[in-house]
Formats: C-alpha cells, sequence, structure tokens
C-alpha cells in the first residue's frame, strides 16, 4: 500500500539527480543519514528560496550538503552561501560536493562562528540546523543582527513530536520547545510552523531587537 510520503513524491517536482545520489550515499556511508534533507522538504526549501530570492544565505548544519544545494538552486543571480560545519570528518567531500558553487564551508562551532559571520555579511536568509540544544541561542544571536525584511527557516521544530510528549525532557527536545515558545513569543517576526517531514519553522524579521 502507497504511504502518505509516496503519494506526495509522486505529485510533487522529481527530485533532482544530484540530490537522489547524494541522499542515496548518505544513507549508505554516513551516521545518522535521518538528519539529511529529503525529497519532499528539499523541493519546499528549494520553491522557498526561489521566492525569497536571497543574494546571501548562511546555513548552520550542512550535514552531507543536501539543504545546501537547494538553496543554491533558488539564489539571486550573483548570490552567495556561507555553510557551517562542526565535523571535519567529511570536509573533503563536501568541498568536492559544492566545487563550482557560490557556496563557502566554514569548519567549527555554529554559535561561536556566527558573530564575526553575521558582522561581515547582510545576510537574507539563515537556516539553523545545527545542535538543537543551541537554537535558541542561535536565535537570539540572529535577532540582534538580521535586519527586517531577512527570514530565519529552523529545521526540527517538531523533533518527532516529541515536543508533545511532556515525559520527553533531554536536552534537545527542550531546547527545540525553548526556541519554539520564545519564536511564538516574539512579536517582532512574523512566523509560521510547517508539518513537512520533522516541523520547518518559517520566520519574518519584522524589526530588529535586542535581547
Amino acid at each position: 500500500m502507497m504511504t502518505e510520503d509516496d503519494y506526495i513524491e509522486a505529485h510533487i517536482d522529481a527530485e533532482p539527480p544530484v540530490l537522489h545520489r547524494l541522499y542515496r550515499h548518505t544513507h549508505l556511508h554516513r551516521l545518522y543519514p535521518r538528519m539529511c534533507t529529503d525529497h519532499a522538504q528539499g523541493r519546499l526549501i528549494a520553491m522557498l528560496t526561489g521566492m525569497i530570492r536571497p543574494r546571501r544565505v548562511l546555513e548552520l548544519g550542512t550535514f552531507s550538503g543536501y539543504s545546501t544545494l537547494c538553496f543554491a538552486e533558488g539564489l539571486a543571480e550573483g548570490g552567495r552561501i556561507d555553510t557551517v560545519e562542526l565535523d571535519t570528518e567529511h570536509t573533503d567531500d563536501l568541498l568536492d560536493l559544492f566545487s563550482g558553487l557560490p557556496v563557502t564551508l566554514h569548519t567549527g562551532d555554529a554559535e561561536e562562528l556566527m558573530p564575526a559571520l553575521l558582522e561581515g555579511g547582510d545576510y537574507d536568509l539563515v537556516f539553523i540546523d545545527a545542535n538543537k540544544r543551541r537554537y535558541p541561542e542561535y536565535y537570539a544571536i540572529l535577532r540582534r543582527h538580521l535586519r527586517p525584511g531577512a527570514y530565519i527557516m529552523a529545521d526540527n521544530t517538531l523533533w518527532t513530536d516529541k515536543v508533545l510528549d511532556p515525559s520527553a525532557t533531554d536536552p534537545q527536545t527542550e531546547g527545540i520547545r525553548r526556541f519554539n515558545d520564545i519564536v511564538a513569543a516574539d512579536s517582532g517576526v512574523s512566523k509560521v510552523m510547517i508539518p513537512v517531514r520533522d516541523g520547518l519553522t518559517l520566520i519574518k524579521v519584522l524589526e530588529r531587537m535586542d535581547f
């Protein structure tokens, strides 16, 4: 019997061949392959990016580069992506993947690298997909730097529905819950949570804020 995911994938744009190969390679050769963006979410990211047409994108959490390639599809002409990854084990693979693309890979802790990157670039779109424990801290940094009109996308904001389970008190779940509550209470942004895959929250900055 066809699953809901199967049905969705049969009724949206086909997964580009390069992404299909990357998704398969990720599941064959990487630990925790579920962290990889999938077909449906990737098409959504590419479409949203194409609507926003950013010139500068900051991605926090590269993993195997699937979402990075989706952002690259929707960049404005002359646009660039800065992507940050803590794990250096697969740096060479990522550099090969991004060869010829307007993508700069930064290795290190996202929270430590963000201030310098944000001071040096006027980002139109930021994707949060790094350490779930630190989502609230990432958000506070972004709100101090991003101009009105900039967008934030945050992945995993439903966290396999663990955010709904009062008995789930692990640091990752608590970080996501705290982030969701902070965003919900922030009158300086507009926001919508999209229940695709593991939850994707789209946020538009209305006013800069220090907190």
